[in-house]
């Protein structure tokens, strides 16, 4: 396929907060408060917390500071949380090794992460085919980031015959990406090194001696958002990056009007000789414009425009003469067509997957012989096709087991290579090569086998929920099977519902500790993700952003009627745009939930424009510059929906000091004006890490530790024996 209130705190307040935490690690300092007031036309919105915007004011610091120190206190005080991280390095010392972000070369080379148990983090392999003998290419380790901490690799890009990998190395989960070039053959670094490189995504020229990557924009003056303003360059192995030529951006193309915040990235496609140039934002719509690769050679690129956003293209695969795009236009849940790549048609374009209205099209490739395709139905049960070229009739595959997932993978048009990674929540996953000549698949899974004969027997239900509005709500239940129906146990309900993208079942042994512990998982597919296709997410944004946490609040009763839990055993969490969901859930139904944990979570996105990755949001939550859009901003605010004198679920609230994604301070004012305003006496924690960002680029040991602080807060609150604060 081709290639984010008026009143102070009083003393006694602080003080109840702390005795209510059972804190010990030393007297609460109040947050800065102020009466500020702010008018959105004609509406007047308080925001007492405005001060914990700037991260620079040492009293912001100084209360962020001491409310993680209470916060990390109070979770390690939790009995059970250490034997649930006990329990989860005894999973991963079960697994000899673990390899993920696997690429492929032409020429058959694997490039891929592995860890040991004994590793924190990813280290760069490579072999000759599936069978070839390993060979270790790099290790993060060699490299420490300037003030200190660690490298974490989050992105490699090999060239075309795998002579070289360009490597994004980001310290302590900032996703500032620095890259680093290795030479396949010696294993050695190149001289260069290049920071400022976040979104690099380099694509490499056919000699492999140059490629095309991101820059941010060096910080020059206080204020400046890093992100606005990137552009592409050309940089060739061996040269002073100071001088790479710059190739695409608001600058170079300013017809093409660029805005500030979006990302401009290029890929050469060396299968049909044309440069893609795309200008990303959130918007799942593709605006891609082309050019001959001979034109990166003269003065000017002239771009020809491929796809706007009228054309509602939501991914492409080419080859020398043709285009395959899938599209929801006129078809809610996608289809396949095709036009001239030379001269694009869309308004005639062939139909090669015609729209299934059961199943979503969620990934496509194509391949020597044909198309191949993957469906899914409720974002829960997949099915893979294949469709060979002059054959009108799809055929669909037999994969080795029923997969709730199915990651697709194929080098293009002119290999028959195809690969798929299937998995469940209670199937670990597994990768398979797929063989068109024998219809077959044999399982390539490079990661060592693993056991977990404790979760063999895991209960999965998938059940559909009337919502406030009688839409009927796919919702994914896991248990044990000893697990009764007596409302009696814990509960934990995980969603997401933002940007189109659905949750899929993975298979986490982690996470299913929860089951182990008697309780029931529960994964809500709320509207604003991608489970039932394109109006499934156009219906859960903007204004249609209450159907997101109305269907969670249906789930949640649901589960109660049913038996699987009840009054008093709800814990919700999410993370990032899941901060909305979990956030507005338990501002609207208080009573409902004992716990809310939002992770990294966007909880004051009427604000969010003015954090730097605010604005590349706008075409997903809205903008303040527009009316209707600005009061559907308000409405989904989950900070601004609390009141003052309200029982308030108890809630541990995330927050990472170097996050790009989710600025600290957005988790912070809402975590205060909790605090502030419930009075249910139960606790509101909230941990800000100095050594982490959005979860991207984390150690082994710090997952742990996130997801056991997760699972123990929520068996604390819903009622656990194991798990009850002395």
């Amino acid at each position: 396929m081709m290639k984010l209130r008026k009143a102070l705190i009083t003393i006694s307040s602080a003080l109840f907060f702390l005795q209510s935490c059972s804190a010990s690690a030393g007297e609460a300092v109040p947050p800065p408060q102020s009466a500020a007031i702010d008018n959105y036309f004609g509406v007047n919105v308080p925001d007492p917390f405005k001060p914990l915007e700037n991260l620079d004011d040492p009293r912001v610091m100084k209360w962020i500071k001491g409310e993680s120190d209470r916060a990390r206190s109070v979770l390690e005080s939790i009995p059970g949380r250490r034997q649930l991280i006990s329990k989860m390095k005894e999973f991963d010392d079960r697994r000899k090794s673990k390899i993920y972000s696997l690429s492929i070369s032409d020429n058959d080379r694997y490039f891929y992460l592995k860890e040991t148990p004994g590793d924190e983090v990813g280290k760069l392999f490579c072999r000759d085919g599936f069978e070839g003998r390993e060979s270790l290419l790099f290790d993060p380790a060699t490299l420490s980031p300037a003030g200190g901490g660690k490298y974490v690799i989050t992105n490699i890009s090999a060239s075309d015959k795998g002579a070289k990998v360009a490597i994004s190395l980001s310290p302590n989960g900032s996703e500032n990406s620095v890259l680093v070039i290795v030479d396949v053959a010696t294993k050695q670094l190149m001289p260069e090194q290049i920071d400022r490189c976040r979104f690099a995504s380099p694509s490499w020229l056919p000699e492999e001696n140059a490629f095309l990557y991101n820059r941010m924009q060096r910080i020059t003056y206080p204020g400046q958002n890093p992100q606005n303003d990137s552009k592409v360059y050309l940089h060739r192995i061996g040269t002073d990056p100071a001088f790479d030529r710059e190739v695409f951006s608001k600058t170079t193309d300013p017809q093409l009007h660029i805005n500030s915040e979006d990302i401009p990235l290029v890929e050469y496609n060396d299968k049909s000789g044309y440069l893609f140039a795309y200008v990303s934002n959130v918007d799942r719509r593709l605006t891609v414009y082309y050019a001959p690769v001979q034109e990166l050679f003269r003065d000017y690129i002239n771009w020809k425009p491929l796809f706007l956003p009228a054309n509602d293209v939501h991914d492409f695969a080419v080859n020398r003469s043709d285009i395959y795009y899938i599209t929801p236009k006129n078809a809610p849940r996608f289809k396949i067509m095709k036009t001239s790549l030379a001269k694009p048609d869309f308004e005639h374009a062939e139909t090669i997957v015609p729209e299934n209205p059961s199943a979503k099209l969620t990934a496509f490739g194509l391949t020597k012989n044909g198309v191949i395709y993957t469906q899914s139905i409720n974002g829960v049960t997949a099915k893979i096709f294949r469709k060979d070229y002059g054959i009108s009739i799809a055929v669909e595959l037999n994969p080795p087991f029923r997969p709730g997932t199915i990651a697709l993978f194929t080098k293009g048009f002119l290999y028959p290579d195809v690969w798929t990674v299937m998995g469940g929540w209670n199937n670990d996953f597994r990768r398979y090569r797929y063989d068109p000549a024998t219809n077959t698949f044999r399982k390539e899974t490079l990661s060592s086998p693993a056991e977990y004969p404790e979760y063999r027997d895991l209960v999965v239900e998938e059940v559909m929920v009337p919502s406030h509005d009688n839409v009927m709500v796919p919702l994914s239940l896991v248990y044990m099977p000893s697990l009764k129906k007596d409302g009696n146990n814990p509960a934990l309900i995980y969603g997401y519902g933002a940007y189109g993208k659905a949750i899929t079942p993975f298979f986490s042994p982690g996470m299913l500790l929860w089951t182990a512990k008697g309780g029931v998982l529960a994964f809500a597919h709320v509207r604003g993700g991608g489970e039932l296709g394109d109006a499934w997410h156009t219906s859960g944004m903007k204004a249609t952003k209450p159907n997101t946490w109305k269907d969670l609040i249906s789930c949640a009763l649901y589960l109660e009627e049913k038996g699987y839990t009840g009054p008093g055993r709800i814990a919700i969490n999410a993370a990032s745009a899941g901060g909305i969901l979990v956030g507005r859930a338990m501002t609207e139904r208080p009573d409902l939930f004992a716990a809310a944990i939002p992770q990294v979570g966007l909880m004051n996105p009427l604000r969010g424009e003015l954090t730097p990755n605010g604005p590349v949001n706008a075409p997903e939550f809205g903008t303040v510059t527009k009316k209707d859009e600005c009061m559907a901003l308000i409405e989904m605010d989950p900070y601004l929906a609390i009141r003052n004198g309200i029982a308030y679920p108890a809630a541990l609230v995330t927050a990472g000091l170097n996050d790009p994604r989710v600025i600290a301070w957005q988790p912070a004012k809402f975590a205060a004006r909790l605090q502030q305003a419930t009075t249910s006496g139960k606790p509101v924690l909230f941990f800000a890490d100095g050594n982490a960002g959005h979860g991207i680029g984390n150690t082994k040991t710090k997952d742990f530790e996130s997801l056991a602080d997760v699972l123990s807060f929520g068996l604390w609150q819903t009622g656990h024996p194991e798990f009850q604060v002395k």
